[in-house]
């Protein structure tokens, strides 16, 4: 018995090495395998965006870090800001030509090559942050702007969202359409043609541009963002009028563009993590704004910011002038025709809809703060 036990033993012991021998060089050979499954990707990406605005700014540093942490470091992403490689207005044509991976810019910059570009992130009287992202992950809208990104050598994916924006500074009151006759506006994309019909005067400035032409006069106003970046750029100190709302921006998304080719060449995992990683960043971005925000709104109002809002007489006005661009742009350019029609059923939906609980609840809400019982 004893030496059957003792046999039994070291059979025991035998199999267990023989075993974990097997183990271990499964262990071994299975560790290429994964290597091979996350290979090592090294990409910039050009912000259109000074450091000094964190939060918008900073998406492209979340997603660089997000994408580095799920892969061990094997995906990285090394972020530049705007004037590094290329000033922040060109960053989408350093993807298009090659000279970077991606950029985190937003679509409505590249609004002279094709209006189009717009429909991806802001364009008048549109979306509401929340109603784009709907549109957009689930209206079928991110297909429809890759349809057209494609020809530019794009791919693209939401990555970050403002909340409707403030209708920004200005040197003096607006009180009626005639002030805005002669007026020198920094105001990007689609709203300055908008504008332009009105007899306003638009400017495409770079963000790190704009205090120096304010407080210089070389123009009268600036639209920006909303609170917290404005108030870190300072502009009541040369422009102490504050407008809102801003109604060529009521949703603006911003994107991170890839390199179609690059993005393509991606294995699959890589893509699956870069379409949740951009989710994430898209959804970060957006809930930042909306802690930050009213906290900066009563810092500017404390420190002189005279809030304002634009008349009634001035929004008729510009939503006239706005759909009289759209129906010239519907005559004239398919790519647009065809995303904007989709854009206006998502758009008459959503108001249907948000007339009944969330906004009869918000203004509910509202009512209470302004009789001070919240």
């Amino acid at each position: 018995m004893k030496k059957t036990n003792q046999i039994d033993r070291r059979a025991f012991l035998t199999r267990a090495t023989v075993g974990g021998t097997v183990a271990a060089t499964g262990a071994a050979l299975a560790a290429p395998a994964i290597a091979q499954e996350m290979p090592e990707v090294k990409w910039r990406l050009t912000s259109a965006f000074p450091k000094s605005l964190d939060t918008i700014y900073g998406g492209a540093e979340v997603l660089s870090k997000y994408l580095s942490e799920a892969t061990g470091g094997k995906f990285q992403l090394q972020v530049f800001a705007g004037g590094e490689i290329v000033p922040g207005l060109q960053a989408q044509d350093a993807v298009t030509d090659g000279t970077v991976e991606a950029c985190h810019s937003v679509g409505y910059y590249s609004w002279g090559k094709d209006p189009t570009f717009a429909l991806g992130s802001a364009v008048p009287f549109a979306l509401s942050a929340r109603a784009m992202n709907a549109w957009q992950y689930h209206g079928g809208g991110i297909d429809l702007y890759n349809e057209f990104l494609a020809t530019h050598n794009i791919f693209g994916l939401p990555g970050g969202n403002t909340g409707a924006q403030m209708g920004g500074w200005f040197r003096k009151e607006i009180a009626s359409v005639d002030d805005l006759k002669g007026l020198k506006i920094r105001v990007g994309g689609f709203a300055g043609k908008v504008l332009e019909r009105l007899g306003a005067v638009p400017q495409q400035i770079a963000g790190g541009d704009i205090y120096p032409a304010l407080e210089k006069g070389t123009i009268d106003a600036s639209e920006w963002v909303g609170p917290y970046d404005d108030l870190k750029l300072g502009f009541y100190k040369v422009a102490p009028y504050y407008y809102y709302p801003g109604w060529w921006e009521g949703g603006p998304t911003v994107h991170f563009f890839f390199s179609k080719e690059k993005y393509e060449s991606l294995p699959d995992n890589y893509k699956s993590l870069l379409r949740t990683a951009c989710q994430a960043v898209d959804a970060d971005m957006l809930q930042k704004y909306d802690h930050l925000n009213p906290v900066a709104l009563k810092e500017l109002v404390a420190s002189g910011a005279q809030l304002r809002s634009f008349s009634a007489e001035i929004l008729d006005a510009c939503y006239k002038a706005a759909n009289e661009v759209y129906a010239e742009l519907e005559a004239s350019n398919a790519p647009f025709k065809k995303i904007w029609d989709s854009l206006k059923v998502a758009r008459a939906d959503w108001y249907l809809y948000n007339q009944t609980s969330e906004y009869t609840y918000d203004t509910f809400m509202m009512i209470q703060q302004r009789n001070g019982t919240l």
